[in-house]
């Protein structure tokens, strides 16, 4: 299976709860789920049971769906396999388990501690942009900066705003200066993640449409999973009379039981020079 390429769909819709079909969808989607995982990871079998504490034996009849999986097992060897929570919830569903993990709403989860916390970090990172996205990189947030500097772009800063798509948005290429540079790097990262959430829907559509895109470079269309996944990326945008330049950075929060927070990410950009310094301190902080 290549980069970005979705497993058969009629594999997954065997995956919805159905009680009447549970020990056929068991004994086809389970072992195959458990071996698409094992192979994203590079595992090989006796390594995975070497790392979950199973003999190999009894994987063995797992993969092949002559044993059915007892609850304890699927998140035993999830665990192993550092499988996406959402997805482990998927895996319990497709073997007839309820989910484990919770997945409340964007809304739900920014309030109280957690949602005086992320304000608190979008506004100390002022005057240089800071967004938070949730897994398909629709934006939840973003702080004064990133408002200013989407104002002076003149893109309307409403409820839809999708950072993946707004960089892909033909009105807005002719603002990045290193936009095949830039469309290279997000798309190698939407590719990976596909490939990690095989079930997503929603990120498998979006990783199509943007490869979809005009002109997107034919070296992108087709991903490389041995590709190295950069820590930053660099964005260089041209407003009128002024050019700035920025490192992009993308953080996680490290938060097991919770599929939502586990999914939130927060881009910060950094300027990458004293010019691009100044313009957000004139421009974006007013100071």
């Amino acid at each position: 299976m290549q980069v970005g390429e979705r497993p058969p769909p009629g594999l997954y819709a065997l995956a919805v709860p159905d009680a009447t079909h549970h020990a056929h969808r068991v004994e086809r989607v389970f072992p195959a789920l458990l071996k698409y995982w094992r192979a994203q990871r590079g595992m090989s079998r006796l390594d995975l049971a070497i790392a979950a504490e199973v003999s190999a034996r009894h994987l063995s009849f797992l993969e092949t769906g002559r044993s059915r999986p007892s609850v304890e097992m699927v998140l035993t060897l999830a665990g192993a396999l550092d499988i996406p929570l959402r997805n482990r919830n998927e895996l319990l569903r497709a073997t007839g388990f309820g989910a484990r993990y919770p997945e409340p709403g964007i809304d739900a989860l920014l309030t109280g501690t957690l949602g005086d916390t992320v304000d608190t970090m979008l506004a100390h990172h002022d005057p240089y942009p800071m967004v938070v996205v949730d897994r398909t990189y629709a934006v939840v947030r973003r702080n004064n900066a990133a408002r200013t500097l989407l104002g002076l772009a003149g893109i309307d800063d409403g409820a839809d705003l999708n950072l993946a798509r707004l960089i892909f948005d033909p009105a807005v290429r002719p603002l990045i200066a290193n936009w095949h540079e830039l469309t290279g790097d997000v798309l190698r990262r939407v590719q990976r993640e596909v490939l990690h959430h095989p079930l997503d829907d929603e990120l498998a559509e979006l990783l199509a449409d943007l490869v979809g895109t005009h002109d997107v470079d034919d070296r992108w269309r087709q991903g490389d999973a041995a590709a190295p996944d950069e820590p930053a990326v660099s964005l260089d945008l041209s407003i009128g009379e002024v050019t700035m330049s920025f490192l992009t950075t993308m953080t996680v929060f490290n938060a097991a039981g919770n599929v939502t927070l586990d999914e939130l990410r927060i881009e910060s950009w950094y300027p990458r020079d004293d010019a691009t310094r100044q313009w957000c301190r004139e421009l974006l902080g007013g100071r």
